[in-house]
């Protein structure tokens, strides 16, 4: 067992090749963006504010992006560009997410979701015209189906008909919400080909080759957040599209689509962990602006004990630790156990937007009125709690997720919570490297297990065994009891399936399920840091207040909370925002001369 004291599997060494290059990478995007709370700063906070007023992209920006060359993460690395570990590729772009959301979804993340289609299905020769495509700065957008009840997917707009003494089609119909639909060069269009099951398509096309009187753009759509993202829609009039744009078999649309779920469920939500990180940030501005806390602040100061206010901070950097945990196991899960990736997948991109939204908005009640300031110093909150609630949109979205999970919670409470092996300790690993390639072929809809719930029994047993573990090891057991009761109330839910998508108590169990995952993924990384040195993720009290917050949420109850819990916690928060460090797994350093987000204060 990984996880005994001994640490079998566990090697401490230097960093990897491969993680000094992420770093690296991080690192020059960092100082390519510079300083945030720079009034001249081209591409600081006033000027994504100012956009975001506007209503439009900052230019600037997207030429920074440009020149760094982002689109090559997107790209694998056997096609020429950089893309080798799902988790990494997260890591880096929430750089771009803790500047602007709507940077990070029109300029990444939408590339990325079109890309990923074409690495699971093209053909050798499509793969290398979408790598050539993203590594000339060009866009490629997908319309993913909608697959939660309520969805039209079934009765898609987009119809391609053969074309006439061809092999190619006729493409007619309209979609009305794409993201950079005016500005990409080529779009993955889900299109009905037939009729049953196996009624769509998927088809690769290129604006380029399409004549352009059969092609119309449609208006834009507004949005509450990410407004600097440009939603609209496009029509096709009997558009001629050619042989070659074909991806996959036909009439296998849906399932490429279930297939590559689990990338971009797990990848989105790690990329918008930057979003949160700025939230978190520009509040503790606030707090020391009007001496809530001392910037100072260490463990023991008596100074500034405000009680809320410092537990509210504390409370949500707990939050993003713990949902950045989640994400790290759901994005390595597509490497490790791929088989299971999307159930983790599906999992984190229903539950970070609901935590961090929730987070969020405990956040506001330190700004008081400020929290409704458009612009200065305050205005970069207010944005980010408009924009952290659209990661959870989208064809791939909440409703979606809890009806990927739903349906399966049955099986694996039956057969696999209490009798799966545990996961490799790989999969909780925050370095770079050593993981099996990427392989969207091995990617399945349904779960053949579930390693990380199956872990926690075995979790609490070691720590129950260790007279050192302290109140991680009744915290440990009192969630492995949540899975038990988890199992029982599965149990009642029938064989799944539609019947107990149908049960009125699946959403509820489903939410509970994704808490207990989270907090096996904290125990996880805990202890993995635990082995491999030391620092303040091997340190049990974030923990602690992680596993605390959890129950919480899970209605259970649960021991007091150390008093000096929060203030140690508080302590590495003010510490991180006065070094320039960020709040997830990584404690990355940021660019900045003076504290970001904030203005300059009086020494």
């Amino acid at each position: 067992m990984w996880l005994g004291s001994e640490g079998l599997g566990v090697v401490v060494a230097g960093p990897t090749a491969a993680e000094v290059e992420v770093r690296r990478r991080v690192a020059e995007l960092e100082r390519l963006f510079g300083d945030p709370a720079d009034p001249g700063n081209p591409v600081g906070s006033a000027a994504f504010l100012a956009a975001d007023v506007r209503e439009e992209p900052l230019a600037a920006a997207e030429r920074l992006l440009e020149r760094f060359g982002l689109n090559e993460e997107f790209v694998p690395s056997g096609l020429g560009g950089r893309l080798e570990q799902l988790d990494t590729l997260g890591r880096l772009v929430r750089v771009v997410f803790r500047r602007d959301a709507a940077l990070g979804l029109g300029y990444g993340v939408t590339n990325f979701l079109g890309a990923v289609v074409i690495w699971a299905a093209g053909t050798p020769e499509q793969r290398q015209r979408a790598a050539r495509l993203l590594q000339d700065g060009r866009g490629l957008v997908a319309a993913y189906p909608e697959l939660a009840r309520g969805s039209n997917f079934l009765s898609n707009e987009l119809t391609a008909v053969p074309a006439d003494g061809t092999t190619g089609f006729r493409l007619s119909g309209r979609k009305k919400a794409f993201n950079n639909v005016e500005r990409a060069a080529a779009l993955v269009l889900f299109a009905r080909t037939g009729t049953g099951r196996h009624s769509h398509s998927v088809l690769l096309v290129e604006r380029s080759r399409l004549p352009p009187d059969r092609v119309a753009g449609l208006p834009r759509h507004p949005t509450q957040g990410v407004r600097g993202c440009l939603v609209a829609g496009i029509e096709f009039a009997d558009c001629p599209v050619p042989p070659d744009a074909l991806v996959g078999e036909a009439g296998h649309g849906l399932e490429l689509a279930l297939q590559v779920f689990p990338v971009i469920r797990s990848a989105g939500p790690s990329m918008a962990l930057g979003c949160a990180d700025t939230a978190l940030r520009t509040a503790v501005a606030c707090a020391v602006d009007r001496g809530v806390v001392e910037p100072q602040q260490t463990a023991g100061d008596s100074a500034g004990r405000v009680s809320h206010s410092r537990s509210t901070l504390a409370g949500a950097f707990v939050d993003l630790l713990m949902c950045d945990c989640l994400a790290l196991v759901a994005t390595r899960s597509v490497h490790l156990a791929p088989a299971d990736s999307g159930l983790y997948a599906a999992a984190v991109k229903y539950l970070l937007p609901q935590l961090l939204t929730d987070t969020s908005y405990e956040l506001s009640t330190l700004l008081g009125a400020e929290f409704h300031t458009h612009d200065g110093v305050y205005g970069a909150f207010q944005k980010s709690v408009r924009d952290l609630p659209m990661i959870g949109l989208g064809p791939a979205g909440s409703a979606a997720c809890r009806a990927t999970v739903v349906p399966q919670l049955p099986r694996l409470a039956r057969e696999s919570w209490f009798l799966d092996p545990e996961p490799p300790a790989e999969l909780f690993r925050l370095e770079a490297g050593g993981l099996p390639p990427l392989d969207l072929g091995r990617l399945t809809p349904a779960a053949t297990g579930d390693p990380l719930a199956a872990s926690l029994p075995a979790v609490a047993a070691a720590l129950a065994a260790d007279p050192g573990a302290g109140p991680v090891a009744e915290l440990s057991r009192l969630l492995a009891a949540e899975l038990t009761r988890l199992r029982d109330g599965c149990a009642a839910l029938g064989q799944g399936g539609r019947s107990a998508l149908a049960d009125p108590r699946s959403h509820a169990l489903a939410d509970r399920y994704a808490l207990v995952l989270t907090g096996a993924a904290c125990l996880g990384v805990w202890r993995y840091q635990q082995m491999a040195g030391t620092g303040f993720l091997a340190d049990p009290h974030w923990l602690v207040v992680a596993l605390t917050r959890l129950l919480r949420r899970l209605s259970a109850p649960v021991p007091k909370l150390p008093a000096d819990h929060e203030e140690l916690l508080l302590a590495e928060v003010l510490a991180r925002f006065g070094q320039h460090r960020s709040y997830d797994l990584y404690d990355t350093p940021l660019a900045g001369g003076t504290p970001a987000y904030g203005e300059e204060r009086d020494s």
